[in-house]
């Protein structure tokens, strides 16, 4: 059937104000060093990557962003849709202690222990020193090679992450080095909902698999 384009008077927009722009990014558990050698882990929805570059946003109120300032090693791994239940039960907890009044205000309370919060296993890194998520089926080890406050914002920062090794579950691999888009699927956080991703729809002409 060939494509018929959509007529302007068939389409209805509306301008809205939504309270949040998560228009649906993958879910990242950010593992990063608390000062006792124990790690924080922190659901973040704000990433993109660019080569073996990762840019992170994160609120400078975050236990994430403190242990990044003392200590720019982390972990991001990335869960499947199986994980939602455990991401959701990570949630409403902070890392920080006291609790910052507005997150206090939003329902947050303190979680030291995120590993037994999350029912998630933690398993040594290779080239850092914050540990990594069994269950994700990707791990990425990194450092922060830059963290900068934007000017028009005092809430949030940007973090400027460098992958130093990449972890994989065999399961998804197509073979060395690549992951099987058919096998693989990220946790989608859109408007704070979770999601899988829909069917396969093609690939990029730069695809080699």
């Amino acid at each position: 059937m060939p494509h018929t384009q959509k007529k302007t008077s068939d389409v209805r927009i509306a301008t809205i104000e939504p309270k949040i722009l998560y228009y649906g990014t993958p879910v990242l558990l950010l593992n990063t060093l608390n000062e006792d050698e124990t790690v924080n882990i922190s659901p973040i929805s704000s990433s993109w990557a660019l080569g073996d570059y990762i840019v992170l946003g994160l609120g400078t109120s975050s236990k994430a962003y403190d242990n990044l300032m003392r200590h720019p090693e982390c972990v991001l791994n990335i869960p499947d849709p199986s994980l939602w239940k455990h991401v959701e039960q990570l949630a409403p907890f902070t890392g920080k202690d006291p609790v910052p009044a507005f997150k206090q205000a939003l329902g947050f309370t303190c979680a030291k222990d995120k590993y037994a919060v999350s029912g998630l296993t933690p398993i040594p890194s290779e080239a850092v020193r914050p540990s990594r998520i069994l269950e994700c089926p990707l791990q990425i080890e990194a450092e922060a090679v830059n963290i900068r406050l934007p000017e028009y914002a005092d809430f949030f920062a940007v973090i400027e992450t460098k992958a130093v090794r990449v972890h994989a579950h065999e399961d998804i691999l197509i073979r060395e080095n690549h992951v099987d888009p058919a096998k693989w699927s990220p946790l989608i956080y859109n408007f704070r909902h979770y999601f899988a991703l829909g069917d396969f729809l093609g690939k990029t002409f730069r695809s080699e698999t």
